[in-house]
């Protein structure tokens, strides 16, 4: 489901047009170009862009998984569900599921990010502290099915997601909408 070809892409430039062009000059390290300066900082320091949420739903949610048999990893995850309940007490850390739970295949816990700051934070540590365990970064916008696969970011190994979860999901609330309209 995560094939690029069912979603349309704004152009990247896209409030960029007709600027004069970039320059090839290269930088002090010899490998980089030399950026001209902004006349201020890109909003995306202080909020997510566009569509992906920046309320209480939270801007992007991270699942980090573990192998539910594997003794070992069962203890990692309880201990890092811990660690980041500690360091991060901001941000929103959900039970330790200790089997499948909707789309997802194995045992996991789920951090919520607000903002670009945390976010800024909180993925570089745990690049750095979530050993073997693989982690799922997804954005939240309106579309969960498009947020869980093509705009998905995998750390460690990829699981594949039972991604008709939210197919089913969406034809039961179209039912319920329906109804109400009824």
């Amino acid at each position: 489901m995560s094939e690029p070809w069912l979603y349309t892409y704004p152009s990247p430039l896209e409030g960029y047009e007709g600027l004069e062009p970039l320059p090839n000059e290269k930088a002090e390290d010899g490998k980089s170009f030399v950026n001209p300066p902004a006349d201020k900082k890109s909003e995306a320091y202080n909020a997510f862009p566009s569509p992906i949420r920046n309320d209480r739903r939270t801007g992007f949610d991270v699942h980090i998984y573990f192998l539910q048999g594997d003794e070992a990893e069962v203890k990692f995850a309880n201990e890092l569900w811990e660690r980041i309940r500690r360091e991060f007490p901001e941000l929103r850390i959900y039970r330790v599921w200790d089997r499948p739970i909707g789309p997802h295949p194995v045992a996991m816990f789920e951090v919520n990010i607000y903002t670009p700051e945390q976010f800024g934070a909180f993925i570089p540590w745990l690049v750095i502290n979530r050993g073997p365990l693989s982690a799922l970064i997804h954005p939240n916008t309106d579309d969960e099915l498009r947020d869980h696969s093509q705009r998905a970011t995998w750390m460690g190994q990829p699981f594949p997601l039972q991604l008709k979860f939210f197919q089913k999901a969406k034809a039961l609330t179209e039912a319920v909408e329906k109804i109400k309209l009824t």
